[in-house]
């Protein structure tokens, strides 16, 4: 969300999705509010520190990650304080554990990514940092049914060696796909027997792979797919994966009206052959990516435009 202020961006986020409100990230408020900081201070036993070119794993906490922690607990005191007797679903978010290894540097300046066994310690500490965070959660919202997100928009570009070195001269190799399956499967089964979302804003997510790494459901910027990707979507909805479908603009614009937004879910419903009815069990519309590079005022109406397009899809679903 845009801006800096934790109350007013929990307000408007429960004021908008009662029935689905998530935990706010402000990057506007600097290092350690930015989504891989943000991250990074929930790790256990592993630290990281702003250098020049990003975030760089350290021996020690220090103000960076005191900071972190810091806009987070502001965060979920704000959130706490809108939430009062919310029973439904609340989402919370982190980086997964492929796009946090191709952003965190190790002391020698290369991205963990070029380490098989720094990846593995990473997503160690992943796992139990998220653990130790929904613990938290939940003990702020009892009663609230916990989705959890990973954002992974490097997630494409590890698996096809298109993360650069250092230098900016080379790529580090592809990730063999059974170890990104493998350390995705780690953290997703954190969470237990609670739904876990994967968020890729990149072309050609890999649904099948998430889909065998557990996610529950996928989030995607629709404007991105092809009929390339028909297949494994009807493969997905058909095996019960929810489609989390980025529909509406993440920066100020004009907005369609809510039934234009949702046209192109339709047309792919038809597409595929599957049932009209399913859409409303199968889809939620969202922004096609964060809000924010969006004005606070936008931000509001990209909320309420989800909203409406959602209820619109669910009322004529043909």
């Amino acid at each position: 969300m845009p801006g800096a202020d934790a109350r007013e961006a929990a307000k408007t986020v429960t004021g908008s999705f009662e029935d689905f409100p998530h935990l706010p990230e402000l990057p506007a408020r600097g290092p350690g509010a930015d989504m891989i900081g943000r991250t990074a201070g929930l790790l256990v036993e592993l630290y990281a520190r702003v250098e020049p070119s990003g975030w760089r794993i350290g021996d020690r906490p220090g103000r960076d990650t005191r900071r972190a922690r810091s806009w987070l607990g502001e965060d979920l005191d704000a959130l706490e304080e809108f939430t009062q007797g919310h029973e439904g679903l609340l989402k919370i978010q982190a980086v997964g554990p492929w796009t946090l290894a191709a952003a965190l540097e190790l002391r020698n300046g290369e991205v963990a990514l070029s380490d098989p066994g720094a990846c593995r310690d990473l997503t160690a500490s992943l796992a139990e940092g998220l653990r130790l965070h929904l613990e938290e959660v939940h003990r702020r919202v009892p009663a609230a049914q916990l989705v959890l997100q990973l954002d992974e928009p490097s997630l494409v570009a590890v698996l096809r060696g298109q993360v650069k070195s250092a230098s900016g001269y080379r790529t580090h190799r592809a990730v063999d796909r059974q170890i990104v399956e493998a350390g995705l499967r780690d953290v997703v089964g954190v969470h237990g027997d609670g739904p876990v979302v994967v968020h890729s804003c990149a072309p050609d997510v890999p649904f099948a792979l998430l889909r065998r790494a557990g996610a529950a459901a996928i989030s995607f910027d629709f404007s991105l797919l092809t009929e390339r990707d028909d297949d494994v979507i009807g493969e997905a909805v058909e095996a019960g994966t929810r489609l989390f479908a980025g529909v509406v603009p993440g920066t100020d614009g004009r907005l369609s009206d809510p039934a234009g937004s949702v046209m192109g879910v339709r047309t792919l419903w038809r597409r595929l052959g599957l049932a009209p009815g399913l859409l409303a069990e199968a889809v939620t519309i969202t922004p096609s990516c964060g809000l924010a590079g969006a004005s606070p005022e936008y931000a509001r109406r990209a909320l309420a435009h989800c909203v409406q397009a959602a209820r619109s899809l669910a009322d004529n679903p043909e």
